[in-house]
């Protein structure tokens, strides 16, 4: 029980982090603070290998919890582990389950605004761009409506 414990600690320690990188991002795209914007690129990166290892030894511990039940890997979630786990530390599991729930869910959240914002930042600096080079822009013009192909975008906003 100690293993799924400690693996829980490891996965809310890393969550935290992955809060913190995305939260500091968030603030660095507001301030248009390239440098962090991509510095914390890479923090999000460290910290995704990290839970890469980490999903293994998630993965391992669901195979070593169906070997003992005698059922497939696929059929254990954490209430099947702690079926026969002491009342205290079954309720610790729980807990910490649930708070990694609530921490990876911010953590999207967090990440899905971050890339919302950076695509409008994108998408304004490409109509920059445009006008400041005179490249023409789809639009309504006198005669109806305009389209300029795709290839000409200065920046591509897809993120």
């Amino acid at each position: 029980m100690s293993r799924l414990l400690d693996h829980l600690q490891r996965q809310l320690e890393s969550s935290r982090r992955l809060l913190e990188i995305v939260l500091s991002q968030s603030a660095a795209i507001r301030r248009q603070d390239v440098e962090t914007v991509l510095a914390s690129l890479g923090d999000v990166q460290a910290e995704m290998a990290y839970r890469a290892r980490l999903e293994g030894e998630r993965e391992q511990i669901l195979r070593s919890a169906a070997a003992a039940k005698g059922v497939s890997p696929e059929d254990v979630d954490l209430e099947t582990i702690l079926e026969d786990v002491p009342a205290a530390e079954a309720a610790q599991a729980r807990a910490l389950s649930a708070e990694l729930l609530g921490l990876v869910t911010e953590v999207g959240r967090v990440h899905e605004q971050n890339r919302i914002v950076l695509r409008q930042e994108l998408t304004f600096l490409d109509h920059l761009m445009r006008v400041l080079s005179g490249t023409p822009q789809a639009g309504y013009s006198p005669t109806g409506w305009t389209s300029v192909p795709q290839s000409l975008n200065v920046v591509d906003a897809r993120v």
